[in-house]
């Protein structure tokens, strides 16, 4: 081998060496604060802010304390958000679906200014509009899980990009063939469009199930007037435990903790089940525009 060739050799070994080092410095920077996490929800506090990383007592009194707790049904609020969360996949799935589909298999009069103004409307955070949801609701009298439902559902229609981008990657020639066969528009989206977009059904239901699982800033707005606690979701819910009395943060830190770690499995159990259709959803939606 010449010396060229070692010199390049050696240059590409120290250059894996160095990514490596960089990606496995910047895991342990991402695993540590949820490991922290993990073990602070089985230490034994009652002081406020648990700073030590490693317990000196590892106990299940948080976890046990926070579903004995009447004060704060933690049972109420996982049901709560479950419903929503199930109804938000199920109603935002069918409707991104849709419009991903008509818009990239069919041609129509307002399609292409349609398609600007979402992409507008779209680099707007949605929080932007919480005020004007609030009072929206509010006259309807619908500060409640329902009202909350729909804040959700209703925005889901813009967020069809992705999916379009899926639909556009499938040769047209398989509606065309279906076509000629007599099938209907809509009997191509239920027997063709459907079954092979698999990945990007999973995506988009995985996407539009944890955002309402892990959402606080509308759930904190629309239902902060609710005087029931049990009407919460999970994530306000638990903010409300910190912030519900004076001294609240100090005496429900390690169970608001344990809190955080119960509802942060299912996502991560549904994550690893479902990561092999994500993955297939972002990158088959993101091959074509």
């Amino acid at each position: 081998m010449s010396k060229k060739m070692k010199s390049y050799s050696a240059q590409r070994r120290l250059s894996l060496a160095l990514r490596y080092l960089l990606l496995g410095f910047l895991a342990i920077l991402w695993i540590l604060p949820i490991v922290w996490i993990i073990l602070a929800s089985f230490s034994f506090n009652n002081t406020g802010f648990v700073s030590e990383f490693w317990p000196e007592k590892f106990t299940l009194d948080n976890y046990i304390g926070i579903f004995t707790n009447n004060q704060y049904p933690i049972v109420n609020w996982i049901i709560n958000t479950l419903l929503v969360a199930i109804a938000s996949a199920i109603l935002s799935t069918f409707i991104t679906i849709s419009v991903a589909y008509v818009l990239s298999r069919l041609r129509f009069g307002f399609r292409k200014p349609f398609l600007q103004i979402a992409l507008v409307l779209g680099m707007f955070p949605g929080f932007m509009s919480m005020i004007a949801l609030y009072y929206i609701l509010k006259a309807l009298n619908m500060l409640n899980l329902v009202g909350l439902l729909l804040v959700y559902v209703g925005g889901s229609g813009l967020g069809f990009y992705i999916a379009k981008g899926f639909f556009d990657t499938m040769p047209r020639a398989i509606d065309e063939a279906a076509e000629i066969d007599g099938a209907t528009a809509w009997q191509v989206f239920i027997h063709i469009g459907l079954p092979l977009s698999k990945p990007m059904i999973v995506y988009t239901a995985l996407t539009t199930f944890m955002a309402p699982w892990v959402d606080f800033i509308f759930s904190g707005i629309i239902l902060s007037t609710s005087g029931n606690s049990k009407n919460y979701t999970i994530a306000y819910g638990l903010y409300n435990m910190l912030t519900s009395s004076k001294g609240a943060s100090t005496s429900n830190f390690a169970q608001f903790i344990a809190g955080c770690v119960i509802i942060a499995i299912p996502i991560t159990i549904l994550f690893m089940i479902m990561q092999k259709f994500y993955v297939s959803g972002i990158t088959a939606g993101s091959d074509k525009g």
